[in-house]
């Protein structure tokens, strides 16, 4: 598990999620702990690194 921090794509606000690279490569929607908006989160897993991008639902 990794904690990363992100910027809302609605309200801007930076958050933190928390991430389970065990299971790869990984598309998935959480909402904004701030504005409760959808945020689709695209994690991809290589190896011993990771990159995490965020975006709105509709993007």
């Amino acid at each position: 598990m990794e904690e990363e921090s992100y910027e809302c794509p609605y309200c801007a606000e930076v958050v933190t999620a928390l991430l389970d690279l065990s299971g790869g490569d990984q598309q998935y929607i959480e909402d904004c702990p701030v504005c409760c908006r959808p945020v689709t989160f695209e994690l991809q897993v290589h190896e011993d690194e990771w990159m995490l991008n965020v975006r709105s639902e509709n993007e």
